[in-house]
């Protein structure tokens, strides 16, 4: 029986890591798997991953609570509190006067009341002291204390009030000027959220880009190895006959190997580039992504303004940064406003409704026979007895004034006053730095172009070159060196036109961060006003 119990056991234990890893495996190839991704669908991973444009999105989830918060200010503010207080020992408010006494003889009334009743009914009157023991008689035979002269009447010993207050701002400058600030921050917030989005799209557009370019020049230095292991044996062969010198066959070998160098540290490079665009899409950079495209040129369409000054007009409407610099011109004005709003009062209205009660301790309450006043009799009260309990409610009009702080206010104006002078100081240095952008932008744009068109040339001098020095040490009128150096010249003129074409693509990327949209926007916005 224990054997079955623990061979079960041992099963369920086998079972379970079994499972586990299975799960872990899962877990890895889910990791490993390798992501392939053209340049739209690395900028699509960007937008939905990228750490800047999810910190935005709660820049605006932020200033919407802002806003919320704002509004409050002129909401009607409902409070309430409940208390309850044990009073141990209260003083006698007329401790140390001559009004005590006043309370002392107060018990002489019912004496006084008690023989003009008897004098009117032609009965016999009392002396004080004959009333009082009468009084003290029927007290003990109704079995109840008699109220002592020392008792302080104003204690009591358990106090509760439960209150509600209801306050409506009818006037408040700060509240309705910090409605529009926050307003006006919340647009603030959305014109950030708009161009982190550019930015990050032309951030992995760029990491793509540079991508492309360290694995198609690792390429083209994997095709020269190549061309130069096959020129490395032929050298070797050659030298064996005795046709070359040894030194030949050595430089050769010397040169594989530092091509082969080369090609080691371009695939590092290449690598690195991948882990770099990972980091730009904001996904993981050690997850395996392979690209699904390749530098290629593009033609410009004719309606992209490469004239600085349409340039300038366009980006001058359409960049959300520029409009977010400005609004925070606009914040500045409406700060200034909030803190000007304090040299008026504040008007509300208000409603309070409280609900109290005094509770004795003893709630034991003495009857008095109407027709006998020395026969007594003694009911007990509840907690909640309509004799203890009790409402107050009233309404009005309070106004708040701050008339003098001591020169503060003033201060806070003129500093908010300052505050705008510096965002406008800073709105027009962000218009000269978006002149230089636009125009950096367009001349790099320009010399890409130029630089494509002169290595597209110089390839195919390059390729004839190389195919006329194959030819001569096929034929045996050239040399291996000759052959090498125009197998390097035609590798220099490749990597030289893909860099143009990095440049280029490049440049397209930056005109359009630099105009606030993209290419196709462009164009459209420019054919309809033509």
């Amino acid at each position: 029986m224990k054997y079955s119990i623990t061979t079960r056991l041992y099963g369920f234990c086998f079972l379970v890591l079994i499972l586990l890893s299975s799960l872990s495996k899962q877990g890895i190839a889910a990791q490993t798997d390798t992501l392939h991704l053209t340049l739209d669908e690395a900028v699509r991973v960007a937008l939905e991953s990228s750490f800047g444009i999810q910190r935005e999105k709660i820049a605006i989830r932020t200033a919407e609570q802002q806003v919320r918060e704002a509004w409050g200010n002129v909401y009607p503010q409902i409070g309430g509190s409940v208390s309850l207080q044990r009073n141990v020992r209260t003083a006698n408010p007329f401790a140390g006067t001559d009004a005590g006494g006043l309370f002392g003889t107060l018990g002489a009334l019912d004496w006084l009341i008690f023989n003009e009743n008897a004098r009117q009914q032609n009965e016999e009157e009392l002396t004080l002291e004959d009333f009082l023991d009468r009084q003290t008689q029927g007290y003990e035979q109704a079995g109840i204390t008699p109220p002592g002269m020392d008792d302080n009447i104003f204690g009591v010993d358990n106090q509760f009030v439960a209150g509600l207050s209801v306050t409506q701002a009818l006037f408040n400058g700060s509240a309705f000027a910090a409605i529009r600030g926050a307003e006006q921050f919340k647009q603030v917030a959305a014109d950030g959220f708009e161009r982190e989005i550019q930015v990050v799209i032309n951030d992995v557009r760029v990491a793509y880009y540079r991508a492309l370019l360290a694995q198609q020049s690792v390429n083209v230095l994997h095709a020269s190895v190549e061309r130069l292991r096959k020129t490395v044996r032929d050298v070797q062969r050659t030298a064996e006959q005795g046709v070359i010198s040894r030194a030949d066959r050595l430089s050769a070998e010397v040169e594989l190997v530092n091509l082969e160098t080369n090609l080691i540290e371009a695939e590092n490079n290449a690598a690195l580039a991948l882990q770099a665009l990972n980091f730009a899409m904001g996904i993981a950079v050690n997850k395996p992504i392979q690209l699904r495209g390749e530098l290629v040129k593009v033609d410009l369409p004719d309606e992209i303004p490469l004239n600085p000054d349409d340039a300038m007009l366009f980006a001058l409407e359409h960049r959300p940064d520029l409009r977010q610099v400005k609004g925070l011109v606009e914040l500045r004005d409406i700060e200034s406003r909030i803190v000007r709003a304090q040299y008026f009062p504040v008007i509300s209205a208000f409603a309070d409704y409280a609900y109290l009660g005094n509770i004795p301790d003893n709630r034991t309450r003495i009857l008095r026979d109407p027709a006998d006043p020395f026969s007594f009799s003694s009911e007990d009260l509840g907690f909640f007895d309509s004799n203890y309990w009790d409402s107050n409610f009233s309404v009005g009009i309070r106004m708040n004034w701050q008339i003098f702080n001591g020169f503060q206010t003033s201060a806070r104006v003129q500093q908010a006053r300052l505050s705008k002078k510096e965002a406008e100081i800073g709105s027009r240095q962000f218009e000269q730095g978006l002149r230089l952008e636009i125009e950096q932008s367009i001349k790099n744009l320009m010399t890409a172009q130029r630089r494509i068109d002169s290595q597209s040339r110089n390839i195919e001098k390059a390729e004839l070159n190389y195919e006329f020095a194959q030819r001569r040490l096929n034929e045996g009128v050239g040399t291996a060196l000759e052959e090498r150096n125009a197998s390097q010249l035609l590798d220099q003129s490749r990597l030289n036109y893909l860099s143009a074409l990095h440049d280029y693509h490049q440049a397209i990327s930056r005109l359009e961060l630099a105009m606030g949209r993209s290419l196709d926007q462009m164009v459209l916005h420019f054919s309809q006003n033509d």
